[in-house]
């Protein structure tokens, strides 16, 4: 028997269950899908460092950068695939999926074997004109690379099955295995170390781990629908795919180059130990973006879906509740960070920290809450067949970027170049919302309506409320610190429990508890 609770506000979009507790149920699977191979880096890394050396772990790193990032270069099918099956789906077009799908894996492996053949050939040019590798590393660093290859089509074709569940909103399925497979991309470097191998019999277990999980993805999609098991790749297909994908490849072009500039400039046009004051809050803070990107995972495809239903006013409501999601969840802890970034690098990072990087982290923490809040309709207009716009508004930003970048740090030392990233994702964000709610149709309206405009209110509040109080303390002990985080942050949860928060984000979070006292007591 169904719970009433669970069906209250379902959108049943052939065969994929929009709700907000479904929503969330997956944004939670997400956020935990990437917290703990993070975590699990976090403990490996010293002892990896310490048993590889230097030289050998400045390889791996090299690897992990194959394995991880690979697919940009995928010409996007992969998120290409999660929006048009989401969308054939939502259309009722179920019969397109398997077309869509082999279009997709088919451009994939050829773009694959190709990316695999280039590397291969490339290693010895590589290994020993372009990395300065030394000497006795010369054959370890070869070896290494011709594994990487392979590597290559196995990492875009995961990237397209993996894609196909969270079309449908398995984020279950998907982490349950994604979660293993890239936690063992930093436990095995241990296994590999105990067991005495050397840097490429390490990278062929992370390899052979990698493999593993795209033959999972593999078996399970042909599990969950069996049309897969016959080929039906359909290349008139391949020009929407590849016009969708293209921009998507353009935005990951793009983003690492606003992403990565401004520490090179500032190691250019200060001193590289501005790049270590600026580079570790960053890295710290911008950690914050897991919350609003797991949200942000499953909104894709539902947008996707939601689209091809012609579902507007679901639509507007699924995209303002986000945003109120993020705002009180990665704006009190961006809030918290504000007001105490002097003693967290205090605690963190010692006294020189201090002195040159508390304003630079606290201006971080302002964008890094801009960012995130840029999420939701970035995904938006994915989701409704857009990609174009984010990746236009980005080759926009990156000229202008790079001037005021420039002119900040020269002027205001790495406090510039966050001032610089801030206004930057500012610009970025008002961009993207302006763009989504024309595209849309929606109007500002439906965030007063679902909460977001209130839940932006208390979030100032709590921001001001918090700096008169550490004001007005003064200098605290660390102890009388927590108690003043503590009291602060637990009227913000009254407040939003009972003021932002309606009838149906109560239950969505209840939901989730419950969903979650099952599954525990079922273990």
């Amino acid at each position: 028997m169904g719970n009433p609770e669970l069906t209250e506000n379902k959108n049943q979009v052939q065969g994929i269950q929009i709700s907000g507790s479904l929503i969330a149920r997956n944004a939670v699977l997400n956020l935990i899908g990437q917290a703990l191979p993070l975590l699990v880096a976090v403990i490996a890394m010293p002892f990896v460092v310490r048993g590889l050396g230097t030289e050998r772990f400045g390889l791996l790193s090299l690897a992990w950068v194959v394995m991880g990032y690979f697919t940009i270069f995928d010409l996007g099918l992969g998120r290409a695939t999660t929006k048009f099956v989401a969308e054939a789906l939502g259309k009722g077009e179920g019969s397109r999926v398997s077309q869509i799908i082999w279009t997709a894996v088919t451009v994939q492996a050829i773009m694959g074997a190709i990316g695999a053949l280039a590397l291969y050939g490339a290693t010895d040019y590589l290994v020993q004109r372009v990395l300065n590798i030394p000497p006795a590393l010369i054959y370890e660093a070869e070896v290494t690379f011709h594994l990487l290859a392979f590597a290559i089509p196995v990492v875009m074709l995961t990237s397209s099955f993996s894609g196909v569940l969270e079309a449908t909103q398995r984020f279950s399925l998907v982490n349950a295995i994604r979660i293993p497979s890239s936690t063992l991309t930093y436990l095995l470097p241990l296994v590999g170390l105990y067991l005495g191998m050397g840097l490429h019999g390490i990278v062929a277990l992370i390899l052979l781990a990698r493999l593993a999980a795209l033959i999972a993805f593999v078996a399970i999609n042909l599990h969950i629908r069996p049309e897969l098991r016959f080929y039906s790749a359909s290349f008139k297909l391949l020009s929407r795919l590849a016009s969708f994908g293209g921009w998507i490849t353009v935005t990951g072009i793009v983003g690492p180059i606003l992403v990565y500039l401004d520490r090179f400039l500032i190691g250019s046009l200060l001193t590289i130990a501005a790049v270590t004051y600026y580079t570790a809050p960053y890295e710290a803070v911008t950690r914050l973006f897991i919350i609003s990107g797991s949200l942000t995972m499953t909104l894709f495809p539902a947008f996707s879906a939601l689209e091809g239903k012609k579902n507007s006013h679901r639509l507007g409501a699924l995209f303002a509740r986000s945003i109120k999601y993020i705002l009180i969840t990665t704006g009190a802890f961006a809030v918290m960070i504000w007001l105490f970034a002097e003693e967290i690098l205090q605690i963190w990072l010692g006294a020189d920290f201090v002195s040159e990087s508390t304003a630079s982290l606290q201006i971080l923490a302002l964008g890094v809450l801009i960012n995130s809040l840029s999420y939701a309709p970035f995904a938006l207009l994915q989701g409704l067949g857009r990609p174009d716009l984010p990746a236009k508004f980005h080759m926009i930003e990156l000229p202008a970027y790079i001037i005021v970048v420039w002119i900040l740090i020269s002027n205001f030392g790495i406090s510039g170049a966050a001032g610089a990233w801030t206004l930057r994702v500012a610009l970025d964000a008002l961009l993207l919302f302006w763009a989504a709610l024309k595209v849309s149709n929606l109007s500002l309206n439906v965030m007063e309506n679902n909460g977001a405009i209130l839940a932006g209110a208390s979030l100032v509040i709590l921001a001001g409320v918090g700096y008169v109080m550490k004001t007005v303390t003064g200098d605290l002990s660390l102890y009388a610190q927590s108690f003043l985080v503590l009291g602060l942050l637990i009227p913000f949860a009254w407040m939003v429990w009972s003021r932002v928060f309606d009838g149906s984000d109560r239950r969505v979070v209840l939901n989730i508890i419950k969903a979650q006292e099952i599954a525990g007591s079922t273990q």
